[in-house]
């Protein structure tokens, strides 16, 4: 019986998604889990609405305050928290013709922390903090170890490698709602340092413009080295094959859709992970 690829496996898996349909990528990470969070959803909010909130703790609007069964004190003064995204519209032009643009949508909500609220207990342990995985955190450390990189797990709203430094800066463990989340962003960025020169020597996408066909092709690379290393360790949930399978979506997007383009990372992102992972 000849042995399962599963590096193959994965990759006809990803397309598979594709095909299918995938739904629209999410960034993993968000603000940090031990400052202000909204205590309907237990979700920190993002760093840049930590830095317009005055307080660590919990926040709702007045309505859902009220919802938990609590009114918010008379003369609370309110702060506020903003919210933006993308929408598709769709516009006549000067010909009549029906035009697809994207607009930016921005928000913002009045909010109250749990000091200004009657009729309300703070909850007792609001956030769970993220237990690491020693194994997952094994393979990290044995690969900078030997390979001398520099790697940064900071407060942070990016996380990226940078070549000219031979560094990797990560969110903190408790930005993410789940631990494989973590790794998978980990893992992501650790497989584009294999590009370097003196590693691997892939055209590394900071000398490379962003959108254009190498630097994408690079992003396909670095995600579908996460995913084998995710399934490698056990640690694939529903919700990280399905962000990865969108997030290559969107790259694909930038080389037409061409799958052929995965089948090609894929082939450097098996021999990234091997070289991470110490295998000749």
């Amino acid at each position: 019986m000849a042995s399962v690829n599963v590096y193959e496996m994965v990759t006809e898996r990803i397309i598979k998604q594709l095909e299918q349909g995938t739904i629209p990528w999410q960034k993993p990470w968000t603000g940090v889990r031990s400052g202000a969070f909204n205590r309907i959803s237990k979700r920190p909010y993002s760093l840049k609405n930590q830095l317009l909130l005055e307080h660590p703790g919990e926040y709702c609007t007045w309505n859902q305050w009220k919802s938990l069964g609590g009114h918010v004190k008379k003369g609370a003064k309110a702060e506020f928290v903003v919210f933006w995204k993308i929408i598709d519209v769709e516009e006549k032009n000067d010909k009549g013709e029906i035009e697809k643009k994207k607009l930016p949508l921005l928000r913002y909500y009045n909010v109250f922390h749990i000091s200004q609220v009657e009729g309300v207990e703070p909850l007792e342990s609001p956030l769970k903090d993220l237990e690491p995985i020693e194994e997952a955190d094994k393979v990290i450390k044995d690969y900078v170890d030997r390979e001398h990189i520099t790697f940064k797990e900071c407060v942070s709203d990016k996380a990226f490698y940078m070549p000219i430094t031979d560094t990797v800066v990560i969110p903190l463990k408790e930005q993410y709602k789940n631990i494989n989340s973590f790794y998978q962003v980990a893992f992501h960025k650790i497989t584009h340092s294999t590009g370097a020169q003196n590693r691997l020597d892939r055209d590394i996408k900071e000398l490379a413009p962003f959108g254009s066909e190498i630097y994408s092709k690079e992003e396909l690379v670095a995600e579908i080295g996460s995913a084998f290393l995710i399934n490698h360790l056990g640690l694939e949930t529903t919700g990280t094959f399905q962000n990865s399978a969108s997030y290559i979506e969107s790259w694909l997007q930038v080389l037409r859709n061409d799958n052929k383009f995965i089948v090609s990372a894929s082939s450097k992102a098996e021999k990234a992970v091997n070289y991470i992972l110490g295998i000749e």
